[in-house]
């Protein structure tokens, strides 16, 4: 993920990378093997397949699920402009990464905000 913008930078220093896509991840070889492409990290992108994230709770992984959705939009459409990308330095990059920490709390009022406006258009999904 370049750090384009406050977005993507959130994601700096934090994401792991796997490109070794062989099918299924159905036994323990290949836990092992994600696990050690995770790292110390808490997001992973797996080629071919997504990504998986890990947090402390569901708001939290939650939270960076939508952010990284929304960092992936805006560094395919900065592609799609076919115009040189304005990548962050690494220390404006870092700087802004480590900012976001101050802010988790916010996962929490956001997942309460979606579930708020869920309950509203229909509440069946907490059967």
């Amino acid at each position: 993920m370049l750090p384009l913008d406050n977005n993507t930078a959130r994601f700096y220093g934090d994401l792991g990378i796997d490109t070794g896509f062989g099918g299924i991840a159905d036994d323990a070889a290949e836990g092992e093997r994600l696990a050690a492409a995770l790292g110390e990290n808490s997001c992973l992108l797996m080629g071919s397949h997504g990504i998986s994230v890990s947090a402390d709770t569901v708001a939290e992984a939650f939270e960076k699920l939508y952010f990284f959705e929304r960092a992936a939009q805006t560094l395919m459409l900065a592609y799609a402009s076919g115009k040189p990308l304005n990548v962050l330095s690494h220390e404006v990059a870092e700087n802004t990464a480590r900012g976001w920490h101050a802010y988790r709390g916010m996962a929490f009022e956001h997942f309460d905000y979606l579930k708020r406006k869920l309950d509203r258009a229909d509440r069946s999904y907490r059967d």
